[in-house]
């Protein structure tokens, strides 16, 4: 892929402020879910913040050579519940959540060491491209579902047909500025997809106001009015966030052995599970910048800076981070690799979070723009996935084989459960992927 700007290029920091908050909204939506879904009173701007220097500390340990953002992992929201559900008080849950974490991490510390002593040859012949191929496609097709159920919802969470206008309204714009824009908007299509949607999706809630449709009511500007009521004063504009360090400090005095050894078995089984799709989401970065980062900087760097950084942001935001598809995503569809975007979207979190009106208007981005838009950043990352698969020969019955189990598996939702441990469908296909890559070979 030809890039605009490489992973060394900085571009003027008017535009780059720009590139960094394209990035803020691609992962926004999925960052502030984790703590909304795990619930407990969680932070959602405390998550934001926690993202944030988790990316800086990934990026700090990888020598400013992978372009990726960290936000909130999924794969541990079960986990996440867990440790308030084995808690005898909320303090208690915090605690664990801070607990679990570094379970997390010292998972990632040790495999980073186990890289570093065994090298990489190993992964990349346990699995090749017939095996990551399907599995980075897997990645952007598990996701599918949640983009046309977001594209088809209107602001109390009901289906309407007014809520997929609107969200196919979104995907066009993006698409058209991208196809069609200058080189400038080339760079920027989520915002000009984003703010088109905005403002189609307000005119659509005005008008079903006045009228009393409530399928067209698809943005909820109730956080508006309560800062409008609030008055002004410096708490309407400045907040801070619910860290999770404040949050536990009274559950400290509380841990026993049998809670650290639950919160044990419920993080550090699912840290091997994120650590394959660690390994999938940097190939397909590596795809992107034609750089093999698992050797440069190297698989144990790019490990510690995940493990460190998810340890960090669960410190403050309560939620272990993850690479991000939707960053990567972003990265080829704007064809921007440059890493100082990366950095400063990584502050740009930081600040939001202790911005109410910025935080507010974000979370007020209707479910059916997002969805429009996530239609776009998954549907690429699916594709970059295939584009690995396009080199196998698919004729050979073993490549056929191995590519049409993981994708079945995959998308047919294969999961295994084991009390309170997932192993995700997507681990799934891939552990099923090696093992029949392996038997026929």
């Amino acid at each position: 892929m030809k890039l605009i700007y490489n992973v060394n290029d900085r571009p003027s920091l008017g535009k780059v402020i720009v590139f960094a908050f394209q990035q803020v909204l691609a992962i926004m939506a999925a960052t502030i879910a984790v703590p909304l879904i795990v619930g407990n009173g969680m932070s959602t701007a405390a998550a934001l913040f926690g993202a944030g220097v988790g990316t800086l500390i990934y990026i700090l340990f990888t020598n400013h050579k992978s372009p990726v953002f960290l936000g909130s992992s999924f794969a541990f929201i079960g986990s996440m519940s867990a440790a308030f559900a084995g808690a005898s008080s909320l303090s208690l849950g915090y605690m664990g959540l801070i607990i679990g974490a570094l379970f997390a991490g010292a998972v990632y510390v040790v495999l980073a060491f186990l890289v570093r002593v065994g090298g990489v040859s190993w992964i990349n012949n346990l699995m090749p491209p017939v095996v990551i191929g399907p599995t980075v496609a897997l990645i952007g097709l598990s996701l599918a579902g949640s983009a046309v159920s977001s594209l088809q919802s209107t602001a109390d969470g009901s289906s309407s047909q007014w809520a997929v206008l609107c969200g196919i309204f979104t995907l066009l714009a993006t698409m058209i500025a991208s196809h069609y824009g200058s080189k400038s908007i080339k760079l920027v299509p989520f915002i000009v997809g984003i703010l088109a949607g905005y403002l189609f999706s307000l005119v659509l809630t005005l008008i079903g106001q006045s009228s009393g449709n409530s399928s067209m009511l698809l943005l909820d500007l109730s956080g508006f009015k309560e800062l409008v009521n609030g008055g002004v004063s410096l708490k309407t504009f400045f907040q801070i966030p619910d860290f999770t360090f404040i949050q536990a400090k009274e559950g400290f005095h509380q841990v026993d052995v049998v809670y650290i050894l639950a919160i044990a078995a419920a993080y550090v089984p699912v840290a091997m599970v994120v650590f394959a799709e660690h390994i999938a989401d940097h190939k397909n970065i590596s795809t992107i910048i034609e750089k093999d980062l698992l050797t440069d900087p190297g698989l144990n760097k790019t490990l510690l800076g995940d493990g460190i950084g998810s340890v960090v942001g669960a410190f403050f935001g309560g939620c272990p981070n993850t690479t991000y598809g939707e960053s990567i995503a972003c990265v080829a569809v704007s064809k921007n690799a440059s890493v100082i975007t990366i950095v400063v979207a990584a502050i740009e979190c930081i600040l939001i979070s202790f911005l109410a009106p910025l935080v507010t208007f974000i979370s007020s981005i209707p479910s059916c723009v997002m969805g429009g838009v996530c239609m776009a950043l998954y549907g690429f990352i699916a594709v970059s996935g295939l584009k690995m698969i396009q080199a196998v020969d698919l004729d050979d019955n073993h490549n056929l084989f191995v590519v049409s189990a993981i994708l079945i598996a995959g998308i047919g939702g294969l999961s295994l459960t084991f009390g309170q441990i997932t192993i995700t469908s997507i681990a799934c296909a891939l552990i099923l992927g090696i093992i029949v890559n392996k038997i026929l070979k």
